[in-house]
């Protein structure tokens, strides 16, 4: 087997990727591969690493980590011919929900990253790139206060942010546009998904399909309080989408008018305006 570029997060799963890193690696060198380790002293040094090697013509690149370092990943491959695997070890995971083949066991995900890929789409967002889903208003501070908490653990932790958030909760006026058709929109909320999941577990666009290229929106309109933690109840189960102030849209360009922060992949991406199109078969990917 050729060269496996790795990338590795030591602060996914909060220390869970660091402790399991040299298991993996040597597993990945087990199975006949040379392992060039591209993780950087910081993000900044990891982002440029990757981009360098991918430029170089890097046949594959394993992450080690979650939806961060994913995203991360993603800016360097989309668009290219470089393989992406993925060992899931971070707090949400949301984007491997959508990889059906890829095992929660580290190790077993190792072996499974140096399968064959297939292609699926990507959002583009300006020169940015998103793998799952790109959130905006009270989801994306969500995302922002959880982030920023060191406890709890996993999916429990987007729990307390939702709730530490709530009192700041807003209304924002929103005009959405798909493939040219606006739509107005009192929005609390806003999700534009590739694949299904967002803020560990949360299935917002339960029809998101990263193989048809199109884009599932999901938005949360004029919703208080009370109502908005009845949502969140219902997300997990991908039976929230029955609600009246709940509306959908589908399309391949999604022009969004309102001032707001965006979130891609749970890190921040853009804000005020913002423009987000499918770009099918952007990403080689192991699945």
């Amino acid at each position: 087997m050729s060269d496996i570029h790795v990338l590795v997060s030591p602060e996914a799963g909060r220390g869970r990727a660091a402790g399991t890193a040299t298991e993996v690696l040597n597993r990945l060198r087990s199975l006949g591969g040379h392992v060039i380790d591209l993780s950087g002293a910081d993000a900044a040094a990891s982002a440029a690493n990757v981009r360098d090697a991918v430029a170089a013509g890097a046949e594959r690149l394993v992450v080690l980590g979650g939806d961060g370092m994913v995203h991360l990943a993603v800016q360097a491959v989309a668009g290219t011919d470089t393989i992406l695997g993925v060992v899931p070890v971070g707090t949400g995971n949301d984007f491997v929900r959508a990889l059906p083949g890829v095992p929660e066991d580290p190790l077993e995900a190792a072996a499974v990253a140096l399968g064959n890929p297939d292609p699926i789409d990507a959002i583009r967002v300006g020169d940015r790139w998103v793998a799952s889903v790109a959130t905006a208003g009270f989801s994306a501070d969500v995302n922002d206060r959880a982030n920023r908490l060191r406890r709890p653990k996993g999916q429990t932790r987007y729990t307390v942010a939702t709730v530490l958030e709530l009192p700041a909760l807003k209304r924002r006026p929103t005009t959405i546009t798909v493939d040219g058709t606006a739509h107005a929109h009192d929005a609390v909320m806003i999700a534009v998904a590739n694949t299904a999941w967002f803020g560990g577990g949360m299935h917002i666009c339960p029809d998101a399909d990263p193989d048809d290229g199109l884009l599932d929106v999901t938005v949360v309109d004029g919703v208080g309080r009370i109502e908005l933690l009845w949502f969140f109840n219902r997300v997990f189960k991908g039976t929230h989408l029955d609600h009246p102030k709940v509306h959908t849209h589908r399309g391949r360009r999604i022009e969004i008018a309102a001032e707001v922060a965006f979130w891609g992949d749970g890190e921040p991406i853009t804000t005020g305006n913002t423009v987000l199109e499918a770009v099918p078969a952007a990403i080689r990917i192991v699945r």
